[in-house]
């Protein structure tokens, strides 16, 4: 059995922090060796843990939009991985889903990605997984994402696509009209070279 299989099948097995989430674990995640773009978000949120389809509402949405991808591309794990910060649902905070939970990235990422040996660029979307990846000095996601160039040529940081963005976006026109285009621009590199 290859080596990334066995590992997914610990991931989908773990149970780690089991007594602290409200519906129970689900590690949601889609790996290939093949896969040429990763995708790294926060945490299923309901709608994905009921699925066990990553990105699968309306924040996933806005994303392939901005991807200007259709959910079959989207969805193909030989192109695309995706893996979140935190693999489970983690609960509701007072303003949306609490973060993701802390135990997920430090164990599991570094494992999978070192089985994907293909990924050419990884998009960090919010806050978590940019904190994460990225040592840098921006204060804020805004400056981080208006500075995407200096991140290239691995990473692209994203604001969430999440509804709750809405004013963030009407914010910043900025980020729709300079940088999705040249979002789509790098990933459609990422498949042709």
């Amino acid at each position: 059995m290859p080596k990334l299989i066995q590992l997914v099948e610990q991931v989908t097995a773990c149970r780690r922090c089991e007594e602290e989430l409200p519906l129970g674990p689900n590690p949601v995640l889609r790996v290939s060796e093949t896969a040429r773009l990763m995708i790294i978000g926060q945490a299923p949120g309901t709608k994905v843990h009921n699925t066990s389809i990553p990105w699968n509402d309306p924040s996933g949405d806005r994303l392939r939009s901005w991807l200007a991808m259709d959910r079959d591309t989207f969805y193909d794990v030989e192109k695309i991985a995706i893996m979140p910060m935190g693999f489970c649902y983690p609960g509701k905070g007072k303003s949306g889903d609490l973060p993701p939970r802390p135990e997920c990235a430090p164990t599991w990422h570094h494992p999978l990605l070192q089985l994907m040996p293909e990924i050419r660029l990884t998009l960090l979307i919010g806050q978590y997984a940019q904190r994460y990846y990225l040592q840098d000095n921006y204060k804020t996601l805004t400056e981080r994402v208006k500075n995407w160039q200096q991140c290239l040529p691995d990473l692209f940081p994203l604001p969430h696509p999440s509804p709750r963005n809405t004013l963030w976006l009407r914010k910043n026109p900025w980020f729709e009209e300079e940088v999705v285009p040249s979002l789509r621009e790098q990933v459609q590199k990422v498949f042709c070279s």
